[in-house]
């Protein structure tokens, strides 16, 4: 999970640190691939069990930066922004482990790297909000790298988890939209509602008799990772950096997520996707760059 900030004015010094912060963020965030590959259990459990140990290791940043809020912001989580960001969230990480397990690693990552701009196209539908040319021209790009990636696993039995994970990508740009649709819903309360959701979905269908220490201790780790650590480090780290810059540091999960299951697991990324996330890539970078130097300007 991600969170757009608003950098506060900081030091060289502090400077220094968000960097680093929002790098370990983004280092802990590549481990997913790591995590997925681990795990022997079936996908429904997976999913389920993952969301579980989320939504326990979510409490704790809830509790440091405020996130469970008053009865107020729980009682706004049930009204209708907060259970679309509920149904978008629930949807996205189940689509996100089914993804895991039917496609490769190198697919998930590429495919996710295009959330922001399938972001802004919702954004300009929903929210009537201009889409600069940058922008058209970067998300252009990323959507033919997209169709390079999911042409090639027409053949090859991949192509049911790229939909996955493009669904989750899809899903997700939402998850970024809604609270700008409203800004007065609060951020961690539905996620912790949506992990929980999918816990209680999912768990009927998975098999208990899988869950082992191995399994446990993997799915434990998955949870922690991607909704605790992850997101305490990123929220303070990017407090002291552009928006853009964090943006570019996080890109570098797109080379690293795949690159990691390659070196343990010799699951090297297929040729297209190879091609088809180069074109994301340099897309990405691109654009982040571009709105780096905008914002110096």
């Amino acid at each position: 999970m991600r969170a757009t900030l608003t950098s506060e004015t900081s030091s060289p010094t502090a400077h220094s640190r968000g960097v680093l912060l929002v790098f370990a963020a983004t280092v802990a965030w590549s481990a997913s691939g790591i995590y997925a590959r681990l795990l022997t259990t079936d996908a429904w459990t997976a999913v389920a069990w993952r969301a579980l140990f989320a939504a326990l290791f979510l409490i704790v940043p809830m509790a440091l930066f405020g996130g469970a809020g008053t009865r107020r912001a729980w009682k706004k989580s049930f009204g209708p922004t907060g259970l679309a960001l509920i149904a978008f969230q629930t949807i996205s990480q189940a689509a996100f482990i089914g993804a895991y397990y039917t496609t490769s690693v190198a697919n998930v990552a590429v495919i996710y790297a295009t959330a922001p701009f399938i972001a802004a196209v919702l954004g300009w539908l929903l929210l009537k909000e201009r889409i600069v040319l940058r922008t058209m021209i970067a998300g252009l790009a990323c959507l033919i790298g997209v169709g390079i990636i999911i042409s090639a696993s027409l053949g090859a039995g991949r192509i049911v988890g790229d939909l996955l994970a493009l669904l989750m990508t899809v899903t997700f740009a939402f998850v970024i939209v809604i609270p700008r649709m409203d800004p007065d819903l609060p951020a961690m309360p539905p996620i912790f509602i949506s992990a929980v959701l999918t816990f209680l979905l999912f768990a009927p269908f998975g098999s208990w008799g899988s869950l082992d220490a191995h399994n446990l201790v993997v799915l434990a780790a998955f949870g922690a990772t991607n909704f605790s650590v992850a997101l305490v480090l990123f929220i303070i780290g990017a407090r002291h950096l552009p928006p853009a810059e964090s943006a570019l540091i996080g890109t570098t999960e797109v080379v690293m997520t795949p690159v990691w299951v390659w070196l343990l697991f010799a699951e090297p990324p297929p040729f297209a996707t190879i091609v088809g996330g180069a074109v994301i890539f340099s897309a990405v970078v691109w654009y982040t760059l571009s709105e780096l130097r905008r914002g110096k300007a």
